[in-house]
């Protein structure tokens, strides 16, 4: 891992997790109480041993920047060449914006050339799992490839929202479809599955930047690995496929794109329950974020209708249940819930204070909101409606701006003297 450069691609806008991606980037959403996304592909290239990694940045992404810089600079010794280091658009070959994943890597390909890495690895910072990439790296290098694909298993009716990999018996790859609406491809290991590709790419560092210089010539291409580069390899050099070691460890593989608000809201609520499939207490694959001081969570008064408890639930440090119920829930840093509140099945992220008399369920509470007494969220969808934003499947998701005064910033700090 020495000679491999990871390039974590991190400038999505995620659309599809608004109103959380309003004001931040997807891979800034936090996410299990004290990380946020992007922390989990981070932790997997620290157990990997892969220490220098460039993190391509493009939308709103103040919060991501400042994040990374306070939580993760330190992890890896600068002094011997690592580095964990964001690289912002910076239109050094043209004066465009990313146009897609291909061109995000492209517009750096200086900043790639200048470490001269035998190898680079293509990552994505919006997926939930557990991988070792050195297994990966091991893979292709003695299969003699010039591009390895990570793939893993899924449901043929899944396909959609995946490249599909066609691979040989060998392990071959000698197909690839973008996100197809169907296909009749399977798995050569799996009949019943499809072998899909995880975002996930090993590439010769010789073989890909010049397929990158030659597809930014292409006026016709979408400059994307998926639609563009990859299949543009098939038949001229060897690409492989890597199928997924999960190092979750649990029976069934954990791999999840939280991409939208119903598959965000499950895996934080799986996080929350007494045997959760992915795992945040294991010390052999340990998740990292931002340190923060905070004291610990703190549960206060035990009076008859009056008391401070949390059941199912992750409490994160300068939280504060006061004389309140807490129910399979997820709790960041910084939250305070008043005397007399009931809080089941939400996620809750900074700063948030919910004040007495509250009843919130099935809801995701975006940081420095303040709910007012006697508030009620989640019992009524056409009520919160009118509010909030609620999704399909029913979960209330509410923003900052539904007072006039965000937390901690004070009314008379607002006021003009």
């Amino acid at each position: 891992m020495k000679d491999t450069l990871g390039v974590l691609l991190a400038g999505g806008a995620g659309e599809r997790l608004f109103p959380l991606t309003k004001e931040r980037a997807k891979p800034a959403v936090p996410f299990g109480g004290q990380y946020r996304i992007i922390d989990i592909t981070l932790s997997n290239c620290i157990n990997s041993d892969l220490r220098k990694v460039y993190i391509m940045t493009q939308y709103k992404a103040l919060s991501l920047n400042r994040h990374i810089r306070e939580g993760w600079g330190s992890v890896v010794a600068n002094e011997l060449g690592e580095f964990i280091e964001i690289l912002p658009p910076m239109q050094r070959v043209n004066k465009s914006w990313y146009q897609g994943t291909a061109d995000a890597v492209y517009q750096n390909i200086y900043s790639i050339g200048s470490e001269q890495p035998k190898h680079v690895i293509i990552l994505s910072g919006d997926h939930i799992y557990k991988m070792n990439y050195g297994l990966m790296m091991d893979q292709h290098v003695q299969s003699g490839a010039a591009c390895t694909i990570a793939t893993l298993p899924v449901d043929p009716n899944e396909v959609a929202g995946f490249g599909v990999v066609e691979v040989s018996s060998s392990g071959e790859v000698i197909g690839f479809q973008e996100k197809p609406k169907s296909t009749n491809i399977r798995s050569p290991f799996n009949p019943e599955k499809v072998d899909a590709s995880m975002g996930i790419y090993i590439f010769n560092t010789d073989v890909l930047l010049p397929e990158l210089m030659a597809d930014a010539e292409k006026t016709d291409s979408k400059h994307d690995f998926g639609h563009n580069i990859l299949p543009g390899l098939l038949g001229r050099f060897k690409v492989s496929a890597y199928n997924f070691v999960d190092e979750n460890r649990k029976e069934a593989l954990y791999w999840r794109d939280v991409g939208t608000l119903d598959s965000y809201y499950e895996a934080n609520l799986d996080i929350a329950s007494v045997s959760p499939v992915f795992n945040l207490y294991d010390r052999d694959w340990p998740m990292r974020t931002r340190p923060t001081q905070y004291p610990p969570a703190k549960f206060v008064f035990g009076e008859m209708g009056r008391t401070g408890m949390a059941v199912n639930s992750v409490g994160s440090p300068g939280c504060v249940i006061s004389g309140s119920a807490v129910r399979q829930s997820v709790l960041s840093q910084d939250v305070r819930v008043n005397s007399f509140s009931d809080i089941d099945s939400s996620v809750i992220f900074n700063h948030v204070n919910i004040g007495r008399h509250c009843r919130i369920r099935r809801a995701i509470i975006d940081r420095d909101a303040h709910i007012p007494d006697g508030t009620v969220i989640g019992y009524d969808a056409n009520e919160d409606r009118k509010k909030y934003h609620v999704t399909p499947s029913g979960i209330t998701v509410v923003t900052r701006d539904i007072t006039p005064y965000e937390n901690p910033v004070s009314p008379e700090f607002m006021q003009t003297r």
